[in-house]
């Protein structure tokens, strides 16, 4: 069976018509949607991009080990995976964090790749000087981002018509990669789009879309978040007219990345590929608008960026648009792309496949999983409820790797600390600066939107929910460190 991954950065479900009411236009994805499964209940594993990728790419959750960084010797390779069982592998990506420091030995497991330059802060061509002259647009996003909106527009101040843009490149890329190779099944496609990653610069008719007002001049295509204390004061100043347009750009960029992924759906028209490839179409995470008083996707991770968008198609469990209830999250891709090609599933014990679920079998379904972003809060959910449990202390905090990769300290001690991993790693020890110290109970049943936080007036459930979280990091390995933390008695 021929297998295709799309990853469509940033994506929320609730921009979706197949979630719900949805006013931004998507007619392609909303056709793929209505042929596919809908995953209702599918969750951010480790946050942000590359953390999530190594959930994907080797079945591994990091978010209690390590934070953003290169694959480990030990990890386990999806692609070479599937080359080694017999598929054509490739990979069509502007994601740029693929080709930094921190970004490596992901993409050299494929047979084949192809890089579209020059998105967000990718060092592809060199910044404008600070004192030419530049539009208004990149100075309101150098007024918060200093280099930034310099290094963006370096990149992308020729473009000149919408092919030029990102998803347009992607996606033609990926059609034309299926016209050349799909003929050489089984075949392995890895389809990744960064948009609707911000920045939200887009041109028309899209700009134009879903707003009526000033120009982006006016405005930051770009807002703070990474800084805590940069973007509290980004949102204490900002208007309800900026946020408006944000979210319109937001929307107009989406509906971009949709027109292009059209292309992809031609081509496997075309190539009648329907009937013999299994598609799964998600996102590494949401990306909040001003909900909750911030942007992204940093702790705590509510529901509006870590209840993500998945669909998958399987020409053997055709899903027709309807739902799947059971809880899934990122690191089931892993598991799910290699039971879907037929490739043998080495023992990555965080990893389950979604195959079972197309065809009704809930056996094995998880009741529980924990999603999060290193030394942050730890969040867990079982479908009903949902806890964020936040440190409770600056207790100590330690990263796990066979390489010494985003920090000068000098490792505490080396040893076999990951269950499962034979290779000996270095435990690092390193700070982190948390964005919440307030914990939080939502009953999601009743409270979808998490508006009412019953930490303090459900005990009866909190405790059952500090209970389940305590059994999934106790499953997981966790390190003893992080429950000293986060203020849990070990399981």
């Amino acid at each position: 069976m021929n297998v295709i991954v799309v990853l469509i950065d940033s994506l929320n479900r609730h921009a979706l018509s197949a979630y719900g009411p949805s006013p931004v236009a998507t007619p392609n994805l909303d056709a793929f949607a209505d042929r596919a499964w809908r995953l209702d209940n599918h969750f951010v594993g480790s946050l942000p991009c590359m953390p999530a990728r190594r959930e994907i790419f080797a079945g591994f959750k990091e978010m209690m080990w390590r934070p953003w960084g290169p694959l480990e010797p030990f990890d386990h390779r999806l692609p070479k995976l599937l080359a080694d069982h017999g598929h054509a592998t490739g990979i069509v990506t502007d994601h740029y964090h693929y080709w930094e420091p921190l970004g490596n030995e992901y993409v050299q497991s494929f047979r084949s790749a192809e890089f579209i330059r020059g998105h967000e802060s990718d060092f592809w061509k060199l910044p404008v000087p600070a004192g030419e002259p530049v539009p208004g647009w990149v100075e309101r996003i150098e007024e918060w981002r200093p280099g930034s909106g310099r290094r963006y527009y370096a990149n992308v101040r020729d473009f000149r018509t919408e092919e030029d843009f990102f998803p347009a490149k992607v996606m033609t890329a990926a059609a034309r990669w299926l016209e050349d190779n799909a003929r050489q099944a089984p075949f392995y496609l890895q389809i990744e789009s960064f948009d609707v990653h911000e920045p939200f610069h887009i041109p028309e008719p899209y700009a134009s879309m879903y707003w009526d007002g000033p120009d982006r001049d006016h405005f930051n295509v770009w807002p703070p978040y990474q800084n805590a204390e940069r973007q509290a004061a980004f949102m204490a100043g900002t208007t309800a007219e900026e946020l408006a347009f944000i979210r319109s750009q937001y929307a107009g960029k989406l509906s971009m990345v949709d027109r292009w992924f059209g292309e992809v759906l031609a081509a496997f028209d075309r190539l009648s590929l329907w009937d013999d490839t299994v598609v799964i179409l998600t996102t590494d995470h949401g990306h909040d608008l001003g909900e909750h008083g911030g942007f992204a996707k940093s702790y705590p991770h509510w529901d509006s960026h870590a209840n993500i968008p998945a669909f998958v198609w399987h020409p053997a469990h055709p899903g027709n648009g309807r739902g799947i209830p059971a809880l899934t999250a990122t690191v089931d891709l892993f598991a799910t792309v290699l039971d879907a090609a037929g490739a043998p599933r080495p023992d990555a014990p965080h990893s389950q496949s979604m195959l079972p679920l197309l065809s009704g079998d809930q056996t094995g379904a998880r009741v529980a999983l924990t999603y999060g972003m290193y030394g942050q809060g730890v969040c867990c959910t079982d479908g009903e409820w949902t806890v964020f449990k936040s440190p409770e202390q600056e207790g100590p905090l330690f990263f796990y790797s066979s390489s010494i990769f985003t920090s000068l300290r000098e490792p505490s001690a080396s040893g076999k600390f990951i269950p499962g991993v034979t290779l000996p790693q270095w435990q690092i020890p390193t700070r982190s600066l948390p964005r919440s110290y307030e914990n939080f109970l939502f009953h999601r049943r009743v409270d979808p939107g998490q508006e009412r936080n019953l930490w303090e007036t459900e005990p009866r459930q909190r405790g059952r929910m500090l209970d389940v979280l305590r059994g999934v990091l106790a499953r997981e390995g966790t390190p003893p460190e992080q429950y000293l933390r986060l203020g849990i008695p070990p399981a």
